[in-house]
């Protein structure tokens, strides 16, 4: 049976959520009337956020570098300190790299696997006894059709995607029979200013939109049912669906 739940007051963690698909969540809850935690490294683009919401002095902004103790120690002050909880992650941060596989520099494997991987394994862990107090307790893990399908010059960051589906799909089945849902949405080409950067080449016509992946997400988060256990493709033809 589908429960449907009231998001309003809710609170959310979205990394990430100064801009592209990050933004396009952080709006949409915010449509809810969530309350919402912006995580991101820039302030300037957070606050932009913020201010898009409508609401921007009910949302917290905080910049900081998930990929660092620092970071995650922040996070968890504000989570336990002043939202008291939380209700849904959403571990969006992450970072392209268009580069042949011999070129690809050790430290720039690192650093991918630290953003993509490392970091969204340690918001998962950190924040499970926060969620386990909430009636509506989600985690979101924005993925990438890469994961599936190999693309030339993709590798690292093909590498990292898997990574993140092979432990959303682990941590789905581990925490299902305590509420706590786990998806990963898995999108094509969704035209960011990441992939705008990583991928000047490919034309946004006819690509995959951040607001078509925030409405599947706020999807999952309200709507509880069985149909989803932890991953959702979203693809659209294109010439090269990269994310």
């Amino acid at each position: 049976m589908l429960n449907t739940i009231d998001l309003k007051g809710k609170r959310a963690l979205i990394t990430g959520a100064g801009s592209g698909i990050g933004r396009a969540i952080a709006l949409r809850l915010a449509e809810e009337g969530m309350k919402l935690a912006l995580v991101g490294r820039s302030a300037d683009k957070l606050m932009r956020t913020a201010a898009l919401t409508g609401r921007p002095l009910e949302m917290l902004v905080l910049p900081t570098d998930i990929t660092t103790p620092r970071g995650i120690d922040d996070i968890m002050h504000i989570l336990e300190g002043h939202f008291k909880g939380l209700d849904v992650l959403v571990n969006n941060a992450g970072m392209a790299l268009n580069c042949p596989f011999e070129a690809i520099q050790e430290a720039d494997f690192d650093r991918i696997m630290a953003l993509n991987v490392k970091a969204p394994f340690v918001l998962c862990q950190r924040t499970l006894k926060l969620l386990r107090l909430s009636d509506c307790p989600t985690i979101i893990n924005i993925g990438s059709v890469t994961a599936h399908q190999g693309y030339a010059g993709q590798a690292a960051y093909s590498a990292s995607k898997h990574a993140l589906l092979g432990l959303t799909k682990a941590l789905a089945r581990e925490v299902s029979g305590e509420g706590i849902r786990v998806h990963m949405i898995s999108p094509g080409g969704v035209y960011t200013d990441m992939i705008a950067i990583a991928r000047p080449d490919l034309s946004p016509e006819g690509m995959i939109q951040p607001e078509e992946v925030a409405e599947l997400a706020a999807y999952l988060v309200a709507h509880r049912g069985n149909a989803v256990v932890d991953e959702i493709r979203l693809h659209r033809a294109a010439k090269e669906p990269f994310q």
